[in-house]
């Protein structure tokens, strides 16, 4: 963008705005408390327009009034009475009107009110005041303002510019902490709704989480429970299929009688034929003596078949007829054995697929899938994040001796917003790292795992000097604003105040597809 210098004597006005807007847009995005992170943008916004104070007015539409919700240069009294009805005063005019207004010398103006009562003459010297009006959307919400030292050749337009971008950057990071704000309060009540009806549905004690994706499972393991149907647990890896099962057992008849868990990939091929079934003495070498099969150990009660899709193929056909008849011989044995087992089986793979590339049999998929159940993954179900958080965090207290109180807003921000490829094993081990290496009892987004970093929370710096950061501020603003536009480049490039040729060269330089933003 060809930047043009409007103030004498100063550096280019636009090399300026653009490192005020990537400072403020580093302060919204290191995020902290709503109050000090404003404070922080008015200063700096003053700072650099060389401004004697700044303040964020809201308007509150039920009481129809404006209010001074954040200020730097004013008093917390001062602030206190900087109340507003809508069209009163510069600040109600800009709100009716929604357009902004530039009063260049404060004590000639009858529209003044100064209801502050702050004295805005320095050394006898006169003040400008400059508000205008901050939109969501296409609603005014409030306004942001500015006074500074009256000087008749100054530029007030620049200001007027400037202070319309801060204001909108303003807006939608408040709006965003408050719906953060209103989803957290939301997801307490319907975990509390949850909790309150727990006595009335079924949970099982060994799980964590209240979210419908997971209640829906739980119908699932109650109904299932009481049979003695074979289950096919299936969902990704890490996702706590194992628990699962222990619910499915001991939530049965069978509760009472042996449960016995098998990793069938954990086993080599040579040796997992004589782990489910057994061996007689002599049956290969170093078989000295009868050994009883995991099947035989599960007599009366529960098999449970993890990663039952990495079985051999061999092993699979003796399987079948374990299933089909509930009887089997010991590895070297001829004599028939006959149990009474329930076969509850987990897998991460894909067996449809697997019977296609003929290493999983179609007709054992059919004896293990007869009820199936599939858990959600993480990513899937992320109410139950903050649940899962305090879980962990209390089990790693009692197993550690510590005493971590809480974790911080940022911190459950990044775990709600990350994939979570490894699912709750992942996070598991992300919440055990961060309460090692805490030293406050207070687990931080800087004590998470590296994969869970962002450039803000780990101090990093964008590389390439100020000409790659304005560049990256340049592309930001032209995408927002063929955004607002949806996809206009004429009125895009009135909005920017450049012309179409010049803002057609920087969506060429920026590989920008402006056709993507039309409706």
């Amino acid at each position: 963008m060809d930047l043009k210098c409007t103030r004498e004597g100063e550096k280019c006005y636009g090399n300026r705005e653009f490192s005020l807007l990537f400072d403020i847009s580093g302060r919204l995005i290191k995020g902290g408390e709503i109050s000090t992170i404003l404070n922080s943008v008015l200063e700096l916004t003053c700072r650099s327009l060389v401004g004697q104070s700044s303040f964020l007015s809201i308007l509150n539409r039920d009481k129809k009034k404006i209010y001074i919700e954040v200020a730097t240069g004013l008093s917390d009294s001062q602030k206190a009475r900087g109340k507003y009805k809508i069209g009163e005063g510069v600040i109600g005019r800009v709100v009716e009107y929604k357009k902004p207004v530039i009063i260049r010398e404060i004590t000639k103006s009858k529209l003044f009110l100064n209801r502050t009562k702050k004295d805005f003459q320095l050394d006898g010297k006169e003040s400008s005041f400059i508000c205008v009006p901050v939109f969501d959307e296409l609603k005014v919400v409030g306004t942001l303002s500015l006074t500074r030292m009256f000087d008749e050749n100054y530029n007030y337009d620049d200001d007027v510019r400037l202070l319309s971008i801060v204001g909108s950057m303003i807006i939608q990071y408040v709006k965003t902490r408050q719906e953060e704000s209103e989803e957290i309060a939301r997801l307490k009540q319907t975990n509390e709704e949850l909790r309150n009806s727990l006595g009335k549905s079924f949970k099982p004690k060994n799980i964590v989480g209240n979210s419908s994706a997971m209640q829906d499972v739980y119908n699932l393991v109650k109904m299932v429970s009481r049979t003695n149907s074979s289950v096919l647990i299936r969902g990704e890896s890490g996702i706590g299929k194992e628990l699962f099962a222990d619910s499915i057992h001991y939530s049965s008849p069978r509760k009472n009688k042996p449960f016995i868990k098998v990793n069938c990939s954990a086993l080599p091929d040579s040796l997992i034929e004589s782990e489910l079934f057994g061996h007689e003495k002599g049956a290969f070498t170093g078989a000295d003596m009868l050994r009883k099969g995991r099947f035989e150990l599960a007599d009366g009660g529960t098999i449970f078949l993890d990663e039952i899709g990495d079985l051999p193929a061999s092993t699979q056909v003796k399987l079948l007829r374990v299933i089909q008849e509930r009887q089997f011989e010991r590895l070297g044995g001829t004599k028939t054995i006959s149990v009474d087992v329930r076969i509850v089986s987990a897998t991460n793979r894909n067996l449809e697929e697997a019977i296609q590339n003929g290493t999983f049999r179609e007709d054992l998929f059919y004896r293990i899938n007869v009820f199936p159940i599939f858990i959600p993954s993480l990513r899937q179900r992320r109410n139950d994040i903050p649940s899962l958080v305090d879980h962990f965090i209390e089990k790693f207290n009692k197993e550690n001796g510590t005493k971590i109180i809480r974790i911080t807003t940022s911190a459950i921000n990044m775990l709600m917003v990350y994939s979570w490829p490894g699912n709750i094993r992942e996070l598991e081990n992300a919440i055990e790292r961060a309460c090692i290496l805490t030293t406050d009892n207070v687990v931080h987004s800087y004590n998470l795992p590296p994969t869970l970093q962002t450039a803000d929370s780990s101090k990093t710096t964008s590389p390439g000097g100020l000409i790659a950061v304005v560049e990256k501020v340049e592309r930001q603003l032209i995408i927002e604003t063929l955004t607002t536009t949806k996809g206009n480049i004429t009125q895009a490039a009135k909005d920017l105040m450049v012309t179409e040729r010049m803002l057609g060269i920087r969506v060429k330089k920026y590989n920008i597809e402006s056709w993507r933003y039309k409706v």
